[in-house]
C-alpha cells in the first residue's frame, strides 16, 4: 500500500465511523504511529481533516457531509447538553426558526410546552416531533427534501422565509472558525441559512466543539452576528474567551 492509497482509506475510515485513533490506524495499516500522524497532518493540510488528540474527525466538505442518521449517533450527551443550555436562552421570544440537523431537533424536543410558540422548520424531522405539541404552532418551509438531513432547500423555502420575522432563530452549521465564520457545504443549505439570518432579531449557533476551527464550502454567517454562541466543554476555554472577545456569549454546557 503506497502512501496514497493508505491516506485514502484514513479518509475514508474517518468518513465512515466519525473519527480515527492513531494507535489503531497504526495497528491495523502495520506501520508505526509516527507514519500514521504524518498522514493526519498531510490530510488536514489539504482540509479533510480535524486533528484531536489521539486522532482525528473529518471535516465537511462540498464533496462529504454526514447524514442526519449519523449524527444522531455522535456526541449524544454533549448535543443533549448544549439542547438544553440552547433553550434556557429563549426569553420572551414568541416565534421561533429551528434549523435542521440533530442538536436543533432536540432544541425543539426542549422547549417549554406551557405558553405559545410558533416555530419556523425545514426539517421534516422537527415538524414530527413537535406537529402534537400543545401550545406549539409549527410552519414547515416547503421545498426540495434533502434526503441525508431530511429537510427542505431552494428558492420555495427561501422565498417563504423571506416573508416572516422571526423573534429568535437557532442556527446551525457544519463548520464555524473565527476567520471564515459559520460554513457548510451545500449552496442550496447555505442560501437558506443566509436568509434565515436576515430576517431573525436574535439568533443562537449551537454545536459541538468537533466544529470549531474548521471549514466547510459555504459561508453564509460571521460569528459576530450572533448573540450567543453554544457549545459543549469539549472547546477549550481559550478558544472560547477568543470567540467571546469577537461579540457573541459563549455558553458552554
Amino acid at each position: 500500500m503506497d502512501t496514497e492509497e493508505r491516506r485514502r482509506g484514513i479518509l475514508e475510515t474517518a468518513r465512515r465511523d466519525g473519527s480515527v485513533d492513531v494507535g489503531q490506524l497504526a495497528v491495523e495499516l502495520q506501520v508505526s504511529k509516527e507514519t500514521v500522524r504524518r498522514d493526519l497532518n498531510a490530510l488536514e493540510r489539504h482540509g479533510l481533516v480535524r486533528r484531536t488528540h489521539g486522532g482525528a474527525h473529518p471535516v465537511e466538505s462540498a464533496g462529504f457531509e454526514t447524514t442526519l442518521a449519523f449524527r444522531t449517533t455522535m456526541h449524544v450527551p454533549e448535543k443533549s447538553r448544549i439542547a438544553a443550555a440552547a433553550v434556557a436562552l429563549l426569553g420572551d421570544a414568541e416565534t421561533v426558526y429551528i434549523d435542521e440537523g440533530y442538536t436543533p431537533q432536540l432544541i425543539a424536543a426542549a422547549l417549554p410546552r406551557d405558553r405559545p410558540l410558533t416555530v419556523v422548520t425545514a426539517s421534516l424531522s422537527t415538524v414530527g416531533a413537535l406537529a402534537s405539541a400543545e401550545n406549539i404552532n409549527v410552519l414547515l418551509l416547503g421545498g426540495r427534501v434533502r434526503g441525508g438531513t431530511l429537510a427542505t432547500v431552494d428558492h420555495w423555502a427561501t422565498r417563504m422565509l423571506s416573508g416572516f420575522a422571526i423573534d429568535l432563530a437557532y442556527v446551525g452549521a457544519n463548520s464555524i472558525s473565527r476567520e471564515y465564520g459559520l460554513t457548510t457545504p451545500d449552496p442550496a443549505v447555505g442560501a437558506l441559512k443566509a436568509e434565515v439570518m436576515r430576517v431573525a432579531k436574535r439568533r443562537v449557533f449551537s454545536g459541538v466543539h468537533t466544529k470549531f476551527g474548521a471549514v466547510s464550502f459555504c459561508r453564509f454567517a460571521q460569528v459576530t452576528d450572533f448573540e450567543a454562541i453554544v457549545t459543549d466543554t469539549g472547546l477549550h476555554s481559550s478558544e472560547a474567551r477568543r470567540y467571546a472577545l469577537l461579540g457573541p456569549q459563549v455558553v458552554q454546557a
